[in-house]
């Protein structure tokens, strides 16, 4: 079999710190922070956090009637997905050609319309009041299965629901559908909205950060000594990726190529990083990609924040790549936007392909020695041409992703 080249041809991203390429990249260089107070958040006792990281998208753009069954979740993924297609050109035929699929992933549904459906249905015992399309919007595939139906793809669509690893799984299935002939066109990606319940998940975990309440700036803070936990977010990230060929072949602009791909699990521990697991998964990707680790020119890190997670894939990173290698965890501008993070840190990377910088970790002032003795990007982005990249991202339950991705 010969298996064929992948190229990222379109793009469209909602997210903390600004919903375009540029915007982004402005923001990355400039350290710019989507970390904001919660305002809404007040009156949750025992919540220990008072920390979001929002994105501010014009929603009212996408038509009622197609979007009835959308919640928020579902609502920046279409936002996201239609400016992707957009980009990229394509036409209403061959979104609906089967030879074009979809991956797609957040965490869960529209967490609004659950708290309708339970607050009916387990408080009021009564079913009067939950509307018909609610399940829809509630759904753990309520992103893929809307986009799938708002845009007709009649290829196959892969729903990925697999926590922080959602949308760089989907990156990762729909990149190995075009490299072995499965499709030709694959719009990827994944989507989270903001929620109080997202941070009392993490809360009662005590990993979010609450140190920082008063100054939201400064939080989160990953590989530093002085970080308490994660700050979550939201957003949305959609990439369309095609065929080498067929990207030449119809004038296509061409971000990056997708080199490597891998994804493994640990088989351990339900919340507990494993390093050989995050090990194995970056051996994966540069195995795929055909590539010696002295190839990698930049790693940019999952880095939540969290105590254990930040030092063991410090540890990972060196084991694999070497301490020469340049690492930075873009979450310290964004917080980590959950199912979303995998699409949106990885279209960081293309901005940082494009436009020639290595972008540092906001909010990494003093280095925790515990962790491994990396390159970290700190304080200014280094102006360099990166052309071969890494990102990594790691889940509950021990998932793990590794991307590779290559300047064309």
């Amino acid at each position: 079999m010969t298996l064929r080249r992948v190229v990222i041809t379109g793009i469209g991203l909602a997210s903390p710190i600004g919903n375009s390429l540029d915007e982004v990249s402005a923001a990355l260089q400039t350290g710019k922070s989507g970390v904001r107070f919660m305002d809404d958040w007040e009156g949750i006792s025992g919540l220990s956090t008072r920390l979001g990281a929002p994105c501010e998208v014009d929603l009212s753009c996408l038509p009622k009637k197609k979007t009835r069954t959308m919640g928020r979740v579902a609502l920046l993924s279409t936002w996201a997905t239609q400016k992707a297609i957009d980009d990229a050109g394509l036409q209403a035929e061959q979104l609906s050609n089967p030879r074009t699929g979809l991956a797609y992933g957040s965490t869960s549904g529209s967490m609004p319309a659950f708290q309708q459906f339970s607050e009916r249905l387990l408080h009021e015992k009564t079913t009067i009041g939950i509307p018909s399309n609610c399940y829809l919007k509630l759904m753990s595939h309520t992103a893929p299965a809307n986009l799938a139906s708002y845009f007709a793809i009649h290829g196959r669509v892969l729903t990925t629901c697999s926590a922080c690893v959602s949308s760089s799984q989907a990156i990762g299935y729909g990149y190995e559908a075009i490299r072995y002939g499965l499709q030709d066109t694959m719009i990827v990606g994944g989507a989270e909205e903001i929620h109080v319940s997202n941070a009392v998940i993490f809360d009662v975990m005590f990993a979010t950060s609450h140190h920082f309440n008063d100054t939201p700036e400064r939080a989160p803070r990953p590989f530093d000594k002085d970080r308490d936990g994660l700050v979550t977010g939201e957003g949305a990230g959609t990439l369309i990726l095609e065929s080498y060929d067929q990207a030449v072949a119809r004038g296509a602009h061409i971000y990056a190529e997708i080199i490597g791909f891998g994804t493994n699990c640990d088989g351990a521990h339900m919340t507990a990083p494993a390093l050989d697991g995050m090990q194995r998964v970056m051996r994966l990707s540069l195995e795929d990609a055909g590539i010696a680790p002295e190839a990698i020119e930049y790693v940019n890190a999952h880095a939540t924040s969290t105590p254990l997670g930040d030092v063991t894939e410090s540890r990972a990173i060196e084991t694999v790549l070497g301490t020469r290698v340049p690492v930075s965890s873009t979450k310290g501008c964004t917080g980590h936007t959950l199912g979303a993070c995998g699409a949106i840190e990885t279209l960081f990377c293309v901005a940082m392909l494009r436009d020639g910088f290595l972008a540092p970790s906001h909010n990494l002032e003093s280095l925790d020695t515990a962790c491994a003795p990396l390159d970290y990007i700190i304080g200014a982005p280094r102006q360099v041409s990166p052309t071969i990249v890494m990102n990594n991202n790691f889940a509950f339950a021990g998932l793990n992703t590794s991307l590779i991705l290559r300047k064309v």
